[in-house]
């Protein structure tokens, strides 16, 4: 059957229920594509055409193209008829229609969403890999972790929408992101989920700029249930990026769509526009710090387990003390171990071989105890700033801290007194001595502490590479 006379027939049905003038105007610019498998192609002048025979002749194309081609009948629309590369380009695949992705290929346009209209299948872009149930759960980010699951429970009725995850690199936003879309498809599959990171989405609006396809770009975009977008800092400095954000975030909000965004600082540091900023703010902004030793030993143990590599404890210690700030090298870790153990033929992992494939990842592996590592160490113990031990607060939490840094410090290594005092926001030489006295008489009356010295040098022994066993 072809497409010239089913598009004649839906004109007669159509003339029938408008205005001459309505019909001059919105009906008579249109023109047939293509018919295939019951789906009529139209080719409109301009978006303002389809946005405004979405709001104003919807029934009436329902109903011309029903009877056209009976209730099994699809509509499918171009605009810019005169360009070659129109975006708009269903392709057949498997017997069945797919829409191609935008990016440096054609944008596909956004279909009228009635029945028998079908919209463009949206490709998710997500890794199965990343779930909730591999996520590995502490302090650091128990907020970021349980937002997000709300959102995936419940997409675009929270309170959280949009919700903000930030963070240092290496700590888990993408991870969580993609969880988010990952369980949404798997508990709501007829939701269009995205995910894409910002470079991403400002190359594909420089192509629709160069290809006079902007338009179809948003369009295509809003029809997004989901939308996950990546590292969303790098809209700074990209002015034109901001518009166009701008308004597809007004549209997928006030439509109920989901807007899930990581970013590797706070909103409120970002320097883009004000109004982006402000609608940024609008939902939950959740961070994920750095997570405590404890929690780096549960991930690594996490990604050794679906690797099948068994790490045993001190070894996994040994790594995480070291792998403090970017957890993404904890997995670049196992993989080195694992690769050595193949090569070597090796039955097991050790101290010596973890020792060895560490020093391609930190500086300080094979260096002499410093006040700086000591700092760390008790830092940590403690779960504490760093900056804490210098400060002027007299918190006894923090104050005991300090004094066992202070200790510490003069056992293994020969800093003075007044050095000493030094690192510790400048306090004197009888401070630190008395901190140091303080300690020794602890150790003998306070089986608490005496645990907590011996946990903190066997810490700083391992920060040798040395830990209980010889290497």
């Amino acid at each position: 059957m072809d497409h010239t006379l089913i598009w004649n027939n839906c004109l007669q049905n159509i003339r029938q229920s408008v205005d001459p003038q309505s019909f001059q105007t919105w009906f008579a610019p249109i023109r047939p594509v293509a018919l295939e498998s019951n789906e009529l192609t139209i080719q409109v002048p301009h978006r303002l055409f389809y946005e405004w025979l979405e709001e104003h002749y919807i029934d009436v194309l329902k109903t011309s193209l029903n009877q056209a081609l009976g209730t099994s009948g699809r509509l499918q629309y171009r605009i810019n008829p005169n360009r070659q590369d129109n975006p708009q380009a269903t392709q057949k695949k498997n017997g069945k229609s797919a829409t191609r992705v935008p990016g440096h290929q054609p944008t596909p346009g956004n279909p009228f969403v009635i029945p028998g209209v079908k919209r463009p299948k949206i490709p998710s872009n997500l890794d199965p890999r990343y779930t909730f149930d591999n996520f590995i759960e502490g302090d650091c980010n128990s907020l970021a972790r349980n937002a997000a699951k709300a959102v995936a429970d419940n997409p675009g009725n929270t309170a959280f929408n949009p919700l903000v995850i930030h963070g240092n690199v290496g700590l888990g936003k993408t991870h969580l992101l993609q969880a988010v879309g990952n369980y949404i498809s798997k508990k709501f599959p007829e939701k269009a989920v995205l995910y894409v990171s910002t470079d991403t989405f400002t190359n594909q609006l420089v192509s629709s700029i160069g290809s006079n396809t902007t338009n179809d770009l948003v369009n295509w975009y809003q029809n997004v249930d989901v939308l996950l977008v990546d590292d969303i800092q790098q809209l700074v400095k990209r002015k034109k990026t901001q518009d166009v954000f701008f308004n597809l975030f007004n549209v997928l909000r006030q439509n109920n769509k989901a807007v899930v965004m990581t970013c590797d600082r706070p909103i409120i540091e970002l320097d883009i526009e004000e109004r982006l900023r402000s609608r940024f703010q609008w939902g939950l902004s959740a961070d994920l710090s750095m997570p405590a030793l404890e929690t780096r030993m549960a991930i690594l143990n996490s990604k050794a387990l679906n690797t099948e590599v068994e790490i045993p404890a001190e070894v996994a210690e040994f790594i995480c003390f070291h792998i403090q700030h970017n957890i993404r090298q904890l997995e670049g870790v196992l993989n080195n171990l694992v690769l050595h153990q193949g090569v070597r033929g090796d039955e097991s992992i050790d101290l010596k071989l973890a020792k060895e494939v560490l020093k391609n990842f930190v500086s300080e592996i094979n260096k002499e105890v410093t006040p700086d590592v000591i700092q760390r160490t008790v830092a940590d113990y403690y779960d504490l700033e760093v900056e804490k031990l210098a400060s002027s607060t007299r918190r006894r939490h923090v104050v005991l801290a300090r004094q066992i840094s202070m200790f510490l410090v003069k056992e293994y290594t020969d800093q003075s007194l007044k050095a000493i005092g030094r690192m510790f926001g400048g306090r004197d030489h009888s401070t630190v001595l008395y901190s140091i006295k303080t300690v020794r008489d602890l150790m003998e009356t306070n089986d608490e502490i005496k645990k907590a010295l011996g946990e903190l040098e066997r810490k700083i022994r391992i920060g040798q590479g040395e830990g209980d066993h010889s290497l």
